[in-house]
């Protein structure tokens, strides 16, 4: 079986690389992903599995970070202008861009999940011959929009598993729920499709990174360690303009309220059970040298070893902020627009990927662990299925880099997806297959 689901992941190479080069040129970002998620959708169906999508999926009042109402719309005209499918732009309305395939095999068995990221990021991608995507003709013809964290290869993956695993439907058993998530660049997808219940049934889920950790061809790690469960916050502060030498004693002063709010933040207490961290990245306040600011907003991050720490944090930032506008007599309205949980792997399926990986043998290394270093909000899929009892794990596979990610001359190479294709489907097999269940 090893050596079969190898043979099938070579044979999809070259659809597998046209789907991650078409995905790379039509780049969306966070809640746009119209034509993508039209694409797996249409794809998924074709193969036989059940779809879902839009309200379906994702929870509209657990969506973080979503543009404006026009800019979704006109991201909406522009995948529709670019080939997608009418049918699914509508149900997605809103940029409820999420998808879920769902394939139920013949016997029971466990619900197996593998998550997949769709979005690209808020970037201008090089216009170089010495960057590839330019010089072979695949870079992103829409501006402002560059998949420079490999989640173009994920969506490829993602739809050539699908394909291989309809192929062998009949040797499985219980039910594969493929999701393929918006919004992860900014950590504000995941939580909109947990709170949907969309892995509320699910005894296994994975999920991958390309090139994160482990940068060499043949280099997988199944195990990943170092997330941050983070949350990322605007405060936006208003108060009363006055002329400031007229009659400053009229105004309340939102600029200085959020200067308060800034210093004071960062002299948070750091957590004795583990690090902490939190960093105010920008501060936008006033309209002139001679008009006391009415208005002020602070765009700010707290992040934790674990959820409990970061939840320790956030509160105290939120203590900090609200105390600071009652300082100076200022209203302010803070808006979650991001976050992840923090969590680890099960060691007992992270034991599983190993095993699937060694009889396969078509990777040079497998390393004991990779360190993420940062936030990744499939932690949220995760800690949701191990609060309800099930196993979840998060793998990397190495690629060679031409820069690093989120680098607008990011590339990785196209030789990690068949490995990639081969490994995940494997898993699945090995985690449904028949031979296992009553």
């Amino acid at each position: 079986m090893s050596s079969d689901i190898v043979s099938r992941a070579k044979a999809l190479e070259e659809k597998t690389i046209a789907w991650r080069r078409d995905f790379h040129k039509y780049a969306e970002v966070a809640w746009t992903e119209f034509r993508t998620a039209s694409i797996v959708a249409d794809t998924l169906t074709e193969l036989g599995y059940e779809v879902m999508a839009g309200d379906e999926v994702i929870a509209e009042k657990a969506m973080m970070g979503v543009p404006s109402a026009r800019e979704i719309e006109a991201h909406a005209e522009r995948a529709l202008a670019q080939g997608a499918n009418p049918k699914w732009v509508e149900k997605m309305k809103g940029g409820k861009t999420g998808v879920v395939g769902i394939m139920k095999c013949a016997k029971p068995g466990p619900v197996v999940a593998l998550r997949f990221d769709m979005d690209a990021n808020d970037a201008i991608e090089a216009e170089e011959a010495s960057h590839r995507p330019y010089r072979e003709g695949f870079a992103s013809v829409n501006k402002g929009a560059m998949h420079a964290c490999a989640h173009d290869g994920h969506t490829a993956i993602g739809l050539s598993v699908a394909a291989l695993l309809a192929e062998l439907k009949d040797e499985l058993a219980g039910t594969v729920k493929l999701i393929f998530q918006p919004a992860e660049e900014g950590v504000r997808g995941a939580k909109a499709m947990v709170v949907a219940g969309v892995v509320d049934d699910v005894d296994y889920l994975v999920g991958m990174h390309l090139g994160i950790g482990i940068k060499k061809k043949g280099q997988l790690a199944c195990q990943t360690e170092g997330f941050l469960a983070t949350t990322k916050l605007d405060a936006t502060f208003t108060g009363i303009p006055a002329h400031a030498g007229a009659a400053p004693e009229t105004g309340r002063n939102a600029l200085l309220a959020a200067a308060t709010a800034v210093l004071n933040l960062h002299a948070i207490s750091r957590h004795s059970q583990g690090a902490s961290r939190i960093n105010v990245g920008v501060m936008q306040a006033g309209t002139g040298r001679n008009v006391i600011p009415a208005n002020a907003v602070i765009k700010l991050e707290t992040r934790g070893t674990t959820s409990a720490i970061n939840e320790y944090v956030y509160n105290e930032a939120v203590r900090i902020i609200e105390a600071a506008a009652a300082m100076y007599g200022v209203k302010v309205e803070i808006t979650e627009m991001g976050g992840a949980a923090g969590c680890g792997n099960d060691p007992a399926l992270v034991g599983r990927i190993r095993q699937t990986a060694e009889k396969l043998n078509i990777f040079d290394e497998i390393v004991p662990s990779a360190n993420i270093g940062g936030s990744e909000d499939c932690t949220y899929f995760m800690e949701r299925v191990q609060q309800r009892g099930g196993q979840a794990a998060y793998l990397m596979v190495g690629t060679q880099l031409a820069a690093g990610h989120h680098d607008f001359r990011f590339d990785f190479a196209e030789d990690a997806l068949v490995p990639s294709v081969a490994l995940i489907t494997s898993l699945v097999v090995d985690l449904t297959k028949t031979e296992n269940k009553d």
